[in-house]
């Protein structure tokens, strides 16, 4: 298992554990991973107790303004929005929202077609004022209206009732906001718990954005993040929303990040010169990004980071800043934990000792040692992108390429993945319908669901467009036992065409990519019309926008979804961001 395996070709399928897939068909695929951010949200669903015209509404429909000078600006802001991953178009709709709650109640019910206030009337930029903040927004930022109400401040690392002193560093006037530096607090807010703070640099990284909170307050806060993406992106009618169950917690909230990639930039100069770069000739800032600058801040410890992480994070500062006249470029360190389980004397080894035959690689020389029960656990930090990474979720054992993508909050993936088993089956069946027996695992990555779930399913298909990641999923399901499981490396869009599962029997599990699932991908899963869907996401937002689709369905195949649950998932403790999960299952018109 240790050795290098050569990638996949599209189209090849892999057998699991002692012997090959019991699937006759070659899965082909090409391009259902498309880019998707600009379907609009038209929904044609009628539920028979629901008008048709209730079914969808645009929360933020507005009459056409005439044009203005901001014309080419505003087009090179949507383009951002792409490319940002939803991250402005998110903070806008929860600045357009409050504005329209502190609108004059003379003016409520009232469409607005007036030009935002000119640039002119706005403080000038690099000028300190005093603001309170109003409510934090779904990217983790603080809102604070402007006196008159008709103007946002972006106020970083605040909560709600926060009087703070900031600097205003850039206006969007044709867009109502500005953001602002944060300075310091002149008055707390009731939610405000600096004794929570566990980081040096706090205020200043922008790697997180709630250390100031309670984790009680940051949990109801992220159940509020995944409400507002229904409501502001799927464009349903609340009657075809469930209430969004309480926020999954994190056992850790501080230590839990099993990866972490710092990095530095490179010798300074003319960019656009041909001549050859110099080395450095001193240490630049290693670490992260500061929070609404375009400068490294130098971080010499992560609290968020594992035990072995942070020492691993140490060890390469110390490398680097060693070494620092080799580079003629910035370069990014990865730090990502690798853990073997050495089974104690009177134990049984099971899997214990399949770690023990990985060669992970070039690693930073730490190495911490955790005594368990039944076996020791060794922990390294891997910092080779090429080298293997294993990771343990209860007796499952994964290992992966170590640049590859793989959770990395390893304390939340046992109850995660327990979740997900629970509801992967419906509680109730119908007296004629026949139980649920695949397993259909689109963006399966290493093997993470279509693994933990085998045991419940007569046979289970993971798929991925990652060739390197299919390898390690099938190394994965053998290290497991786990016969019924197979794989496909995917680059093709006839996914659901050639799948042999009959569709009422099938459990489809997707967890795409932030920017959610292509047109194409759920055009085919409602002609393919699996039972059942999990949806998890890292991104609630693109959710909201895909589930709506299945939601609405096809009226001619006769097939829609219908949403069971909702849940948000804290992966991530101390930052804005939150995972979700949606179980749908499927009916009729």
């Amino acid at each position: 298992m240790g050795g290098k395996t050569e990638g996949l070709k599209a189209g090849e399928i892999l057998s699991g554990a002692g012997g090959s897939l019991p699937i006759a068909k070659t899965l082909l695929f090409n391009s259902f991973f498309a880019d998707w951010t600009s379907r609009p949200f038209q929904v044609s669903l009628v539920p028979p107790s629901i008008p048709h015209c209730a079914v969808l509404h645009d929360r933020h429909a507005k009459p056409p303004k005439s044009p203005d000078v901001n014309a080419k600006r505003r087009k090179k802001t949507k383009v951002d929005r792409e490319k940002s991953s939803g991250f402005d178009e998110v903070l806008q709709a929860d600045i357009d929202n409050l504005l329209r709650k502190h609108k004059p109640e003379s003016e409520i019910g009232v469409e607005d077609a007036s030009t935002p206030p000119p640039a002119s009337s706005l403080p000038e930029t690099f000028t300190e004022i005093e603001v309170k903040v109003a409510e934090i927004s779904s990217t983790g930022d603080g809102l604070a209206l402007s006196e008159d109400a008709n103007h946002v401040y972006v106020v970083p690392f605040t909560v709600p009732g926060d009087k703070a002193l900031v600097k205003v560093i850039r206006h969007f006037p044709s867009l109502s906001y500005s953001l602002t530096d944060f300075l310091k607090v002149v008055e707390p807010g009731p939610q405000r718990n600096d004794a929570g703070i566990g980081c040096q640099y706090f205020g200043k990284c922008s790697g997180c954005q709630l250390q100031m909170m309670s984790y009680e307050d940051q949990l109801a806060h992220k159940k509020r993040i995944v409400e507002k993406a229904y409501a502001n992106f799927s464009g349903l009618i609340p009657e075809l929303i469930p209430a969004i169950d309480d926020t999954f917690p994190s056992p850790l909230q501080y230590g839990y990040r099993t990866k972490l990639t710092p990095h530095f930039a490179g010798p300074g100069g003319n960019r656009r010169s041909k001549a050859p770069k110099q080395p450095h000739t001193e240490v630049p800032p290693i670490g992260f990004t500061m929070k609404n600058q375009r400068r490294d801040l130098d971080i010499e410890d992560c609290p968020l980071g594992t035990d072995i992480v942070r020492k691993g994070l140490k060890s390469e500062r110390t490398r680097v800043a060693e070494n620092i006249g080799k580079y003629k470029k910035g370069a990014t360190i990865l730090l990502r934990e690798s853990t073997a389980r050495i089974p104690k004397d009177d134990v049984d080894p099971g899997s214990a000792v399949k770690d023990r035959e990985i060669e992970v690689g070039e690693d930073s020389g730490d190495v911490i040692h955790i005594e368990r029960e039944k076996y020791t656990e060794e922990k390294r930090c891997v910092t080779d992108p090429n080298g293997t990474s294993v990771e343990y979720i209860d007796d499952y054992f994964f290992s992966n390429r170590a640049g590859a993508f793989f959770q990395n909050n390893n304390s939340i993936l046992s109850g995660f993945t327990e979740y997900i088993r629970q509801l992967a089956l419906p509680k109730h069946t119908q007296q004629d319908s026949k139980p649920i027996k695949y397993l259909l695992d689109a963006y399966s990555g290493s093997g993470l669901f279509t693994i933990t779930l085998s045991p419940l399913f007569k046979s289970s298909l993971g798929v991925d467009v990652s060739g390197d990641s299919i390898v390690s999923a099938r190394e994965n399901a053998r290290a497991n036992s786990l016969p019924n499981t197979g794989f496909a490396a995917a680059d093709a869009a006839t996914l659901f065409k050639d799948v042999p599962y009959p569709p009422d029997q099938t459990l489809l599990v997707i967890d795409p990519p932030r920017k959610g699932c292509s047109d194409d991908f759920l055009r085919q899963l409602l002609t393919f019309g699996p039972r059942r869907v999990v949806y998890v996401s890292c991104n609630v937002h693109t959710q909201a926008r895909d589930v709506a689709v299945m939601v609405q369905g096809d009226k001619e195949k006769n097939i829609r979804f219908e949403i069971e649950s909702i849940r948000g998932f804290d992966f991530f403790p101390q930052t804005g961001h939150v995972e979700g999960v949606a179980i749908l299952n499927k009916t009729t018109f």
